[in-house]
């Protein structure tokens, strides 16, 4: 009796070990990044609105080193998206009130990525509420566009460069 209750978890271990195993091999992130300039300009307490240029995906690529192409791409989800300041490099965003992050293709609607209101941070470095939304459609294209609405508690005297750094999860099936 005790053989077999031995057996039977070692083959529980195996089965379960194989299943985390291939959920591994089904998913894998996917890194972009893109600068935001935000204007001196910009008034405060009211929200203004930055476009980026277009990001060029890398996602091609991406799949063929994770064993998968586009068409076998289940499920994408923004996993993080850090905003940090590379211009001027002693600035915080103290100056920042509320930041909202929206994705968009020339074939999809545009929708909500990230966010993040009431900002109180002394840090140069922040990290956005990420949405749940599905992100399949925007990955799988060559390019998408990032829209960002800031608004501003503080008055700027020179523009700041804001690098965002993206980060997606994909859930796919080998090829």
């Amino acid at each position: 009796m005790k053989s077999k209750l031995i057996t039977l978890t070692a083959c529980l271990s195996i089965f379960f070990t194989s299943c985390d195993a291939v959920d591994d091999l089904l998913t894998f992130t996917i890194s972009n990044n893109t600068s935001i300039k935000i204007q001196s300009t910009s008034p405060i307490n009211l929200p203004s609105e930055i476009i980026t240029p277009d990001v060029t995906t890398n996602s091609t690529a991406e799949f063929e080193n994770n064993k998968t192409k586009a068409n076998l791409v289940k499920d994408v989800h923004i996993k993080s998206l850090k905003l940090s300041i590379s211009d001027p490099s002693d600035k915080t965003f103290t100056f920042l009130k509320s930041v909202h992050i929206y994705i968009s293709t020339t074939n999809s609607d545009e929708i909500e990525l990230a966010y993040l209101d009431n900002i109180n941070s002394s840090s140069s470095e922040i990290d956005l509420v990420c949405t749940d939304a599905r992100l399949d459609q925007y990955i799988k294209a060559d390019s998408y566009k990032i829209r960002t609405k800031v608004t501003l508690k503080e008055t700027l005297t020179k523009d700041v460069t804001v690098k965002a750094d993206m980060k997606f999860k994909v859930t796919a099936d080998p090829f």
